[in-house]
Protein backbone atom coordinates (compact mmCIF):
# COMPACT_ATOMS: atom_id res chain seq x y z
CA UNK A 1 0.00 0.00 0.00
CA UNK A 2 1.23 3.46 -0.36
CA UNK A 3 0.25 6.73 0.95
CA UNK A 4 1.14 9.88 -0.80
CA UNK A 5 -0.20 13.34 -0.69
CA UNK A 6 -2.22 14.28 -3.43
CA UNK A 7 -5.19 17.38 -3.29
CA UNK A 8 -2.88 19.01 -0.59
CA UNK A 9 -4.08 15.69 1.26
CA UNK A 10 -3.03 12.49 2.39
CA UNK A 11 -4.41 9.35 0.05
CA UNK A 12 -4.13 5.60 0.22
CA UNK A 13 -3.85 2.90 -2.49
CA UNK A 14 -2.86 -0.45 -3.49
CA UNK A 15 0.38 -1.24 -4.98
CA UNK A 16 -0.05 -2.14 -8.48
CA UNK A 17 0.71 -5.23 -7.66
CA UNK A 18 -2.24 -5.91 -5.60
CA UNK A 19 -4.67 -4.02 -8.07
CA UNK A 20 -7.60 -7.02 -9.53
CA UNK A 21 -9.89 -5.29 -12.09
CA UNK A 22 -12.34 -8.41 -10.63
CA UNK A 23 -12.13 -7.30 -7.18
CA UNK A 24 -15.24 -5.50 -5.38
CA UNK A 25 -13.38 -3.29 -2.93
CA UNK A 26 -11.98 0.39 -2.53
CA UNK A 27 -9.02 0.74 -4.56
CA UNK A 28 -8.03 4.76 -2.72
CA UNK A 29 -9.15 6.76 -0.18
CA UNK A 30 -8.40 10.55 -0.24
CA UNK A 31 -9.24 12.64 3.51
CA UNK A 32 -10.38 15.96 2.38
CA UNK A 33 -14.29 15.72 3.57
CA UNK A 34 -14.14 16.91 7.60
CA UNK A 35 -15.31 13.51 8.38
CA UNK A 36 -12.69 12.06 6.60
CA UNK A 37 -10.23 14.00 8.10
CA UNK A 38 -11.42 13.45 11.26
CA UNK A 39 -11.52 9.32 10.59
CA UNK A 40 -7.67 10.22 9.81
CA UNK A 41 -7.14 11.49 13.18
CA UNK A 42 -8.81 8.30 15.09
CA UNK A 43 -6.64 5.98 12.62
CA UNK A 44 -3.16 7.50 13.65
CA UNK A 45 -4.01 7.28 17.24
CA UNK A 46 -5.48 3.84 16.98
CA UNK A 47 -2.77 2.43 15.06
CA UNK A 48 0.56 2.61 17.60
CA UNK A 49 -1.75 0.95 19.70
CA UNK A 50 -1.51 -2.66 20.55
CA UNK A 51 -5.41 -3.31 20.61
CA UNK A 52 -7.76 -5.40 18.15
CA UNK A 53 -9.55 -2.82 15.85
CA UNK A 54 -13.29 -3.03 14.25
CA UNK A 55 -13.77 -1.24 11.18
CA UNK A 56 -17.32 -0.72 10.38
CA UNK A 57 -18.26 0.28 6.95
CA UNK A 58 -20.35 -0.47 3.33
CA UNK A 59 -19.01 -2.80 0.74
CA UNK A 60 -16.29 -0.73 -1.58
CA UNK A 61 -15.84 2.06 1.36
CA UNK A 62 -11.93 1.46 1.75
CA UNK A 63 -12.10 -0.86 5.30
CA UNK A 64 -8.91 -2.49 3.91
CA UNK A 65 -6.94 0.28 3.07
CA UNK A 66 -7.77 2.02 6.94
CA UNK A 67 -6.22 -1.76 7.89
CA UNK A 68 -3.38 -1.93 5.63
CA UNK A 69 -2.38 2.16 7.17
CA UNK A 70 -3.07 1.03 10.86
CA UNK A 71 -0.42 -1.80 9.93
CA UNK A 72 1.77 0.33 8.50
CA UNK A 73 1.54 2.87 10.99
CA UNK A 74 2.08 0.38 13.54
CA UNK A 75 5.28 -1.03 15.17
CA UNK A 76 4.66 -4.38 13.85
CA UNK A 77 7.42 -6.06 11.40
CA UNK A 78 5.54 -9.10 10.26
CA UNK A 79 3.49 -9.64 7.73
CA UNK A 80 -0.03 -7.79 6.55
CA UNK A 81 -2.55 -11.18 6.35
CA UNK A 82 -5.99 -10.17 4.59
CA UNK A 83 -8.66 -13.26 4.82
CA UNK A 84 -12.26 -12.89 3.63
CA UNK A 85 -13.96 -15.00 6.17
CA UNK A 86 -17.15 -15.57 3.39
CA UNK A 87 -14.54 -17.70 1.71
CA UNK A 88 -13.32 -19.68 4.48
CA UNK A 89 -14.64 -23.12 4.12
CA UNK A 90 -16.55 -24.15 6.73
CA UNK A 91 -15.43 -28.18 6.41
CA UNK A 92 -11.72 -26.86 6.74
CA UNK A 93 -12.33 -23.40 8.52
CA UNK A 94 -10.00 -24.49 11.70
CA UNK A 95 -7.09 -25.80 9.35
CA UNK A 96 -7.59 -22.44 7.34
CA UNK A 97 -7.24 -20.28 10.07
CA UNK A 98 -5.49 -21.71 12.57
CA UNK A 99 -3.13 -24.12 10.60
CA UNK A 100 -2.50 -27.54 10.69
CA UNK A 101 0.41 -30.71 11.58
CA UNK A 102 1.94 -33.05 9.43
CA UNK A 103 -0.38 -35.49 8.57
CA UNK A 104 -3.43 -34.23 9.67
CA UNK A 105 -4.94 -34.58 6.22
CA UNK A 106 -4.77 -37.18 3.87
CA UNK A 107 -1.56 -36.98 1.72
CA UNK A 108 -0.47 -33.34 4.08
CA UNK A 109 3.11 -34.77 4.36
CA UNK A 110 3.97 -31.15 5.99
CA UNK A 111 2.74 -28.82 8.28
CA UNK A 112 1.02 -25.79 7.45
CA UNK A 113 1.08 -22.35 9.79
CA UNK A 114 -2.57 -21.10 8.40
CA UNK A 115 -3.29 -17.35 8.58
CA UNK A 116 -2.56 -17.04 12.06
CA UNK A 117 0.75 -18.09 12.15
CA UNK A 118 1.22 -16.43 8.93
CA UNK A 119 0.32 -13.11 10.32
CA UNK A 120 2.47 -14.11 13.85
CA UNK A 121 4.76 -10.39 14.34
CA UNK A 122 2.09 -8.74 12.08
CA UNK A 123 -1.36 -7.89 11.38
CA UNK A 124 -4.11 -10.26 10.50
CA UNK A 125 -7.16 -8.66 8.75
CA UNK A 126 -10.61 -11.12 8.57
CA UNK A 127 -12.86 -8.80 6.70
CA UNK A 128 -16.52 -9.62 7.15
CA UNK A 129 -15.72 -11.31 10.49
CA UNK A 130 -19.45 -12.00 10.97
CA UNK A 131 -19.25 -14.58 8.26
CA UNK A 132 -16.68 -16.63 10.69
CA UNK A 133 -18.82 -19.54 11.92
CA UNK A 134 -19.68 -19.09 15.84
CA UNK A 135 -17.45 -22.37 17.26
CA UNK A 136 -14.29 -20.82 15.21
CA UNK A 137 -15.35 -17.16 16.56
CA UNK A 138 -14.81 -18.91 19.83
CA UNK A 139 -11.69 -20.28 18.82
CA UNK A 140 -10.54 -17.06 17.41
CA UNK A 141 -11.33 -15.13 20.98
CA UNK A 142 -9.26 -17.86 23.04
CA UNK A 143 -6.26 -17.69 20.42
CA UNK A 144 -6.48 -14.21 21.11
CA UNK A 145 -6.48 -13.85 24.97
CA UNK A 146 -4.08 -16.51 25.35
CA UNK A 147 -1.58 -15.78 22.61
CA UNK A 148 -1.45 -19.01 21.22
CA UNK A 149 -2.94 -21.65 18.89
CA UNK A 150 -3.16 -25.03 18.79
CA UNK A 151 -3.15 -26.60 15.04
CA UNK A 152 -5.12 -29.09 13.90
CA UNK A 153 -3.66 -32.51 14.83
CA UNK A 154 -1.12 -31.06 16.95
CA UNK A 155 -0.83 -31.84 20.70
CA UNK A 156 0.61 -29.01 22.02
CA UNK A 157 -0.21 -25.02 21.54
CA UNK A 158 1.98 -22.89 19.48
CA UNK A 159 2.50 -19.66 20.91
CA UNK A 160 1.56 -16.43 18.26
CA UNK A 161 1.65 -12.67 18.71
CA UNK A 162 -1.15 -11.09 16.17
CA UNK A 163 -2.69 -8.04 16.39
CA UNK A 164 -6.21 -8.52 14.61
CA UNK A 165 -8.03 -5.91 12.58
CA UNK A 166 -11.47 -7.22 11.65
CA UNK A 167 -14.06 -5.26 9.37
CA UNK A 168 -17.77 -5.44 9.01
CA UNK A 169 -20.64 -4.02 6.90
CA UNK A 170 -23.33 -5.41 9.11
CA UNK A 171 -23.96 -4.24 12.77
CA UNK A 172 -22.61 -6.98 14.77
CA UNK A 173 -24.41 -5.85 18.10
CA UNK A 174 -27.85 -6.79 16.26
CA UNK A 175 -26.29 -10.25 15.32
CA UNK A 176 -24.99 -10.64 18.94
CA UNK A 177 -28.72 -9.95 19.69
CA UNK A 178 -29.90 -12.41 17.22
CA UNK A 179 -26.99 -15.70 18.83
CA UNK A 180 -25.36 -15.09 15.55
CA UNK A 181 -21.86 -13.24 17.20
CA UNK A 182 -20.09 -14.07 20.06
CA UNK A 183 -20.61 -11.65 22.77
CA UNK A 184 -17.51 -11.57 24.07
CA UNK A 185 -15.54 -11.38 21.00
CA UNK A 186 -17.57 -8.50 20.15
CA UNK A 187 -16.58 -6.79 23.08
CA UNK A 188 -12.87 -7.81 22.75
CA UNK A 189 -13.00 -6.09 19.03
CA UNK A 190 -15.39 -3.25 20.59
CA UNK A 191 -12.35 -1.85 22.36
CA UNK A 192 -11.09 -0.14 19.17
CA UNK A 193 -13.38 1.11 16.81
CA UNK A 194 -13.48 3.43 13.29
CA UNK A 195 -16.70 3.93 11.34
CA UNK A 196 -15.86 4.57 7.95
CA UNK A 197 -18.81 6.48 6.06
CA UNK A 198 -20.20 5.70 3.10
CA UNK A 199 -18.79 7.58 0.40
CA UNK A 200 -22.06 9.97 0.22
CA UNK A 201 -22.02 10.82 3.58
CA UNK A 202 -18.57 12.76 2.74
CA UNK A 203 -18.71 14.56 0.13
CA UNK A 204 -15.92 16.59 -0.04
CA UNK A 205 -13.92 13.42 -1.07
CA UNK A 206 -15.95 12.36 -4.14
CA UNK A 207 -14.33 14.93 -6.93
CA UNK A 208 -10.87 14.13 -5.21
CA UNK A 209 -11.27 10.67 -5.49
CA UNK A 210 -12.39 11.07 -9.85
CA UNK A 211 -9.77 13.36 -10.22
CA UNK A 212 -7.50 10.37 -8.93
CA UNK A 213 -9.07 7.73 -11.34
CA UNK A 214 -9.23 9.87 -13.86
CA UNK A 215 -5.28 10.34 -13.79
CA UNK A 216 -5.04 6.55 -13.58
CA UNK A 217 -6.99 5.55 -16.30
CA UNK A 218 -5.57 7.83 -18.55
CA UNK A 219 -2.17 7.40 -17.36
CA UNK A 220 -2.90 3.46 -17.78
CA UNK A 221 -4.78 3.77 -21.37
CA UNK A 222 -2.30 6.78 -23.05
CA UNK A 223 -5.20 9.51 -23.02
CA UNK A 224 -4.98 12.58 -22.49
CA UNK A 225 -6.80 13.73 -19.16
CA UNK A 226 -9.79 15.30 -20.03
CA UNK A 227 -11.29 18.36 -17.31
CA UNK A 228 -14.65 17.19 -15.42
CA UNK A 229 -17.25 20.04 -16.23
CA UNK A 230 -19.35 22.24 -13.57
CA UNK A 231 -22.54 19.99 -14.40
CA UNK A 232 -20.56 16.62 -14.45
CA UNK A 233 -18.97 17.38 -10.91
CA UNK A 234 -22.67 18.52 -9.78
CA UNK A 235 -24.19 14.96 -10.85
CA UNK A 236 -21.06 13.39 -8.94
CA UNK A 237 -21.96 14.75 -5.71
CA UNK A 238 -25.20 14.52 -5.96
CA UNK A 239 -25.26 10.73 -6.45
CA UNK A 240 -26.23 8.60 -3.92
CA UNK A 241 -22.94 5.96 -4.53
CA UNK A 242 -24.59 2.83 -3.10
CA UNK A 243 -21.31 0.98 -4.63
CA UNK A 244 -19.05 3.33 -2.96
CA UNK A 245 -15.40 4.22 -3.91
CA UNK A 246 -15.43 1.23 -6.14
CA UNK A 247 -18.38 2.34 -8.37
CA UNK A 248 -17.02 6.03 -8.81
CA UNK A 249 -13.64 4.35 -9.90
CA UNK A 250 -15.82 2.23 -12.68
CA UNK A 251 -18.51 5.42 -13.73
CA UNK A 252 -14.90 7.29 -14.22
CA UNK A 253 -13.07 4.66 -16.42
CA UNK A 254 -16.57 4.09 -18.42
CA UNK A 255 -16.78 7.89 -19.05
CA UNK A 256 -12.92 8.09 -20.10
CA UNK A 257 -13.28 5.75 -22.76
CA UNK A 258 -16.53 7.22 -24.38
CA UNK A 259 -16.17 10.71 -23.45
CA UNK A 260 -15.21 12.33 -27.18
CA UNK A 261 -14.06 15.96 -26.03
CA UNK A 262 -11.97 17.39 -23.28
CA UNK A 263 -14.41 17.42 -21.35
CA UNK A 264 -16.39 14.72 -18.91
CA UNK A 265 -19.70 15.92 -19.55
CA UNK A 266 -22.77 14.28 -17.17
CA UNK A 267 -23.91 12.17 -19.94
CA UNK A 268 -20.48 10.40 -20.05
CA UNK A 269 -21.04 9.12 -16.22
CA UNK A 270 -24.01 7.09 -17.13
CA UNK A 271 -25.62 7.94 -13.82
CA UNK A 272 -29.15 8.90 -13.39
CA UNK A 273 -29.89 12.85 -13.50
CA UNK A 274 -30.24 14.56 -9.59
CA UNK A 275 -33.81 14.70 -8.37
CA UNK A 276 -35.20 17.89 -8.93
CA UNK A 277 -34.89 20.00 -6.02
CA UNK A 278 -37.51 21.53 -3.65
CA UNK A 279 -36.86 24.71 -5.00
CA UNK A 280 -37.27 23.83 -8.67
CA UNK A 281 -40.78 22.08 -7.46
CA UNK A 282 -41.60 25.56 -6.27
CA UNK A 283 -40.36 27.48 -9.13
CA UNK A 284 -42.69 24.91 -11.62
CA UNK A 285 -45.88 24.91 -9.60
CA UNK A 286 -45.82 28.51 -9.13
CA UNK A 287 -45.03 28.88 -12.95
CA UNK A 288 -48.06 26.81 -13.75
CA UNK A 289 -50.10 29.18 -11.34
CA UNK A 290 -49.76 31.66 -13.50
CA UNK A 291 -51.02 29.80 -16.93
CA UNK A 292 -53.70 27.05 -15.70
CA UNK A 293 -57.61 27.36 -15.41
CA UNK A 294 -58.75 29.14 -12.31
CA UNK A 295 -59.92 25.39 -10.66
CA UNK A 296 -56.29 24.42 -11.60
CA UNK A 297 -55.04 27.24 -9.49
CA UNK A 298 -57.22 26.91 -6.98
CA UNK A 299 -56.29 23.02 -6.56
CA UNK A 300 -52.41 23.83 -7.44
CA UNK A 301 -52.63 26.65 -4.17
CA UNK A 302 -53.84 24.25 -1.96
CA UNK A 303 -51.49 21.69 -2.46
CA UNK A 304 -48.87 24.26 -2.02
CA UNK A 305 -50.31 25.20 1.12
CA UNK A 306 -50.60 22.03 2.73
CA UNK A 307 -46.62 21.13 1.49
CA UNK A 308 -45.53 24.80 2.92
CA UNK A 309 -44.14 26.07 0.06
CA UNK A 310 -46.44 28.63 -0.65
Amino acid sequence: MSLHETFGQPLLTFPDAEKSPLSIRAKALVFVDPRSRQLRQELEQLAPRSISVLIRGETGSGKELLARHIHRASDRGGLFVSVNCGAISPTYADAELFGYAAGSYSGSASSRAGWFGSANGGTLYLDEIGDLPLPIQIKLLAALENHEVTRVGAHQPSPVDVRLVAATSIDLAQAVAAGKFHERLYHYLSEGQLDLPALRERMGDILSLAEYFLGIYSQRLDLPVPLISEAAQHLLEQHSWPGNTRELENVIHFALLVSTGDEILPEHLNLPEAPASLLQIEQQLKKILGSGSAAEKEALKDLLKTTGLL
